[in-house]
């Protein structure tokens, strides 16, 4: 069998019609989530406990209350703890682009955006949305585990140690 080698840079087209571009079939388990998320009214139940925390006349409008807790969902299943590294792969990856229902051409919200609604929230409201959702998933057997474990802890680093404390190993020689 003769080895392909991989291409060289070459210049991308200008424009690219979005109909060619091609199409994810979606991850599995996201698409399953995605149908029943929209199947028990999610989109709403997170319109309501959201509506409080957002003015009805002021500001610009926010991105849609189920599209902000939809990429922390994903945050959560694929064990991503920052805001960016979330909206980094939620714009990288197109069956998460349908997830969100966002197309192709579309830009994904931004880090930024993801911290302020996430400070704009109060703990509660997080929990409630979050406990909804596991529950929900739990009792379509999509989701197994008894405990779930969250931890806000700040520890205090003992990088300021004085020398004298610390123990250094002593180094092996070789004889000759």
């Amino acid at each position: 069998m003769a080895m392909k080698r991989r291409r060289q840079s070459t210049q991308q087209p200008l424009w690219i019609n979005s109909s060619d571009l091609p199409r994810s079939p979606g991850h599995p388990f996201y698409v399953k989530l995605n149908k029943l998320l929209i199947r028990h009214g999610f989109d709403e139940f997170v319109e309501a406990r959201y509506s409080r925390f957002y003015s009805d006349s002021l500001g610009r409008p926010s991105i849609p209350p189920g599209v902000d807790f939809r990429m922390l969902l994903v945050g959560f299943f694929e064990g991503i703890d920052s805001e960016r590294g979330i909206a980094w792969r939620c714009a990288d990856s197109l069956s998460l682009r349908d997830f969100l229902g966002y197309d192709t051409t579309e830009r994904t919200p931004d880090p930024s955006t993801l911290s302020v609604i996430r400070q704009r929230l109060d703990l509660e409201t997080h929990e409630e949305v979050f406990g909804w959702v596991l529950d929900l998933l739990a009792g379509q057997n999509l989701l197994k585990g008894k405990t779930v474990g969250v931890d806000g802890s700040t520890l205090e680093a003992n990088a300021a140690m004085p020398a004298s404390s610390v123990a250094i190993p002593a180094r092996a020689t070789m004889s000759s």
